[in-house]
C-alpha cells in the first residue's frame, strides 16, 4: 500500500513538471534537458500567444521544443540557441522582449495608455465640475433671465 502512494504521488510529481513536453521530445541527458526546459519556459507559442511552449500543445510549440534541443544537442550554448529561435521568428516569440527601439511601443503603451485615460478623467470630471459650478458661460442678460425665472418659481 505504501509502494501504491508512492507510486502515486511519483506520478503526479512527473505530470505537473512535464508541462506539455512529449517524451518522445526530450533528452537522455538530465542537465541538457533541464537547460532545454529553461529555453522553453522563455519562449512564446506564436500559436496560443499567452503560454510558453513548454506549456503549449500546439504542433507549432513542438516544432519549437524539437528546434531547441536539436540546437542543444548540437553543442550550442543557451544564448546561441535562443538566438537562432529569434532570428527565425523575431522578438515576438520572446516572453519578455528586450527593451530596444523596435520594442519600446510594446513597453511604453501600457504606460501612454494609462497616462490618456487619466488625461481623459481629470477633462471628463473637470467639466463636470464646472457643469455642476454654474457655468461661467452664461452672459449677463442670460443671468438676469435665469434669476428671474428662479424668482418667479419660488412665488
Amino acid at each position: 500500500m505504501r509502494r501504491l502512494r508512492l507510486l502515486m504521488l511519483a506520478s503526479l510529481f512527473v505530470a505537473a513538471t512535464a508541462g506539455a513536453v512529449l517524451p518522445d521530445e526530450q533528452l537522455a541527458d538530465p542537465a541538457l534537458e533541464a537547460r532545454a526546459r529553461a529555453i522553453s519556459k522563455q519562449l512564446r507559442c506564436v500559436v496560443c500567444q499567452n503560454q510558453s511552449i513548454d506549456d503549449s500543445d500546439a504542433p507549432l510549440a513542438r516544432d519549437l521544443r524539437v528546434i531547441v534541443r536539436e540546437q542543444l544537442s548540437a553543442g550550442k550554448s543557451d544564448e546561441a540557441t535562443m538566438d537562432f529561435v529569434v532570428d527565425r521568428y523575431g522578438h515576438f516569440v520572446l516572453l519578455k522582449p528586450p527593451f530596444e527601439p523596435a520594442t519600446w511601443a510594446l513597453w511604453l503603451m501600457p504606460l501612454f495608455v494609462l497616462l490618456a485615460g487619466g488625461i481623459g478623467v481629470a477633462r471628463y470630471l473637470g467639466g463636470r465640475q464646472r457643469a455642476a459650478a454654474g457655468g461661467d458661460d452664461l452672459t449677463a442678460d442670460e443671468r438676469a433671465r435665469v434669476d428671474a425665472l428662479l424668482r418667479d418659481s419660488d412665488q
